[in-house]
């Protein structure tokens, strides 16, 4: 009854932001404007700006919350450990190098699926790499720094891509994918994004199981009748398809998946399978709260979704790294 009250709540939160992403923003459209365009009835105008600009980019800030919320939980699940984040852990960073390598080399435009496959592809070879550090040590804080050095190899990669842009476009679009944005998506992009978060948003729910089993230890699942090798791998493949799939949509956002299971834990026992979707529902509010806060701010030019983010999201991982030293 109780998780069924908190998906209801959680549900009815990310309906309202989402609504809410509608009709605010620098041209101001009534509740009623925004029905009527949804329903392709009214003002043109308003129909233009609901379908084309503020619904896709709604959307597709919601549904790349989602995924950074629900991998986060997988992996702190999957790691055992609260501060797994695939920011943080430089799953995200090395999903964006092969989005940015794949940008440089002119490759999206060749082939439609190539940013996507690209993302993906890095988020599943550095969630591979992390899963087999994981199993090589049990301390925390050298997993952390493994992550850590991952991310900042790949964020080095990018600069480098940077510094050898051609010329100022190549160099605008490669900061856009580096510092997270949902500015300027459709649907058409959400529809490229939408097979991999499906199909790695399955896996992992496929897995719920494992993973509370998993918070036994490894040797107590495993005589439950765990099939851990392949419950670790189909774990790693749902995260590197859906943080895989939220790159490709927009980008490197950071901490989001870190900061909303961590909020959405107490209510749910601390068990990572009942946290995966409440944690998905409300990463997914947050970022699109976060866009909103973005798109309203009075600034001369707008900010990126991912400086946001980071701004808010670094000061939570000191505090909870800090809650967790002093345990």
């Amino acid at each position: 009854m109780k998780d069924r009250l908190l998906l209801a709540a959680l549900g009815a939160l990310g309906a309202s932001v989402l609504f809410l992403g509608l009709f605010l923003g620098e041209t101001m459209l009534r509740p009623a404007d925004v029905l009527a365009a949804l329903l392709r009835q009214g003002d043109a105008a308003a129909q233009v700006i609901v379908w084309e600009i503020r619904l896709p980019r709604a959307l597709a800030a919601f549904l790349v919350g989602a995924a950074l919320g629900g991998s986060g939980a997988s992996l702190q699940g999957l790691l055992r450990n609260p501060l797994a984040d695939p920011g943080i852990l430089g799953v995200s960073a090395t999903a964006s190098l092969a989005a940015t390598a794949v940008l440089y080399f002119g490759l999206s435009g060749a082939f439609i699926w190539a940013l996507p496959l690209a993302a993906v592809g890095g988020a599943i070879a550095a969630t591979l790499f992390l899963a087999l550090a994981a199993a090589r040590t049990e301390n925390v804080v050298a997993l952390i720094l493994v992550g850590a050095g991952l991310s900042s190899f790949s964020v080095a990669l990018m600069a480098l891509l940077m510094n050898l842009a051609p010329n100022p476009f190549s160099l605008s679009d490669l900061i856009s994918w580096m510092l997270g944005s949902v500015a300027n998506r459709s649907l058409d992009d959400i529809a490229l994004a939408a097979p991999f978060l499906l199909a790695g948003g399955g896996l992992l729910a496929l897995q719920a199981r494992a993973l509370s089993a998993l918070t036994l230890g490894e040797e107590a699942a495993s005589s439950i009748g765990l099939d851990l090798q392949r419950a670790k791998l189909a774990i790693v493949l749902g995260a590197g398809l859906v943080i895989g799939g939220a790159v490709s949509l927009a980008g490197a956002i950071g901490f989001v998946g870190l900061v909303a299971p961590h909020i959405v834990r107490p209510f749910t026992g601390h068990d990572p399978a009942r946290t995966l979707v409440p944690a998905a529902l409300f990463a997914g509010a947050l970022l699109v709260g976060a866009d909103l806060l973005v798109r309203i701010l009075p600034t001369s030019s707008e900010l990126k979704l991912g400086v946001v983010a980071a701004l808010v999201g670094a000061p939570a991982f000191i505090w909870i790294a800090l809650q967790r030293g002093r345990a």
